[in-house]
């Protein structure tokens, strides 16, 4: 049974830490490294967290500005340096972007934190704020056809219910319907460890209907 990830104090390194970042950081990486551009310029991470992937991705995408965000600001105040850009709050639900043109926006374990209500609301702030040819990276688990990919992803949902009725592993479906709706294309599904999925979508020209 895999239980809710929470966060732990590292005394060594007094700040905030989350192995589920340690342990999904590399193969993150190697998908990263398929989707960042050397004209890439600048990337916003949602829902930074402890600030650990920034801290371990932006050395290795040397050209690229690295803006990390999360709702407790508190978790990133240590983590501006070099290329990482000074980290901001933001809520999926109520705030916008800075306001800057991101080639990328990376978010890691936030969809099934979040209510589908806020999912729906980021992804519809992905789609006013992101231009043809930028791209999305959603990692995280998620249900195919009404199932979920592992029991232990069931137990997990359950947990995270238990916690918040309104959090929960989200239908794979749902997500590319809305992101399709935005204007985005799927490019990738990968399979990642541990039962998670890596979702890479990119921005296509793209008119919205009133």
């Amino acid at each position: 049974m895999v239980k809710t990830e929470q966060l732990m104090y590292n005394h060594f390194m007094e700040k905030p830490f989350s192995e589920a970042c340690e342990r999904n950081k590399e193969p993150i990486f190697e998908i990263l490294r398929e989707v960042i551009k050397p004209t890439d310029e600048r990337l916003l991470e949602v829902g930074a967290g402890t600030g650990q992937h920034a801290e371990y991705f932006s050395p290795k995408f040397p050209r690229l500005d690295w803006y990390p965000t999360d709702k407790n600001i508190i978790h990133l105040k240590d983590i501006e340096k070099g290329k990482i850009q000074k980290a901001q709050r933001f809520d999926a639900a109520k705030d916008d972007f800075p306001k800057l043109r991101f080639d990328l926006v990376f978010t890691a374990n936030t969809f099934h934190i979040m209510s589908w209500k806020e999912c729906k609301s980021f992804i519809k702030l992905l789609g006013h704020r992101l231009r043809e040819g930028s791209r999305v990276v959603i990692y995280g688990p998620f249900k195919y056809n009404g199932e979920f990919t592992s029991e232990s992803n069931a137990q997990f949902d359950l947990s995270l219910k238990e916690r918040d009725p309104q959090s929960g592993i989200r239908a794979f479906e749902d997500v590319n319907a809305n992101m399709v709706k935005q204007g985005f294309e799927l490019v990738d599904d990968h399979e990642m460890p541990s039962n998670n999925r890596c979702l890479v979508y990119t921005r296509l020209r793209f008119e919205a209907k009133h």
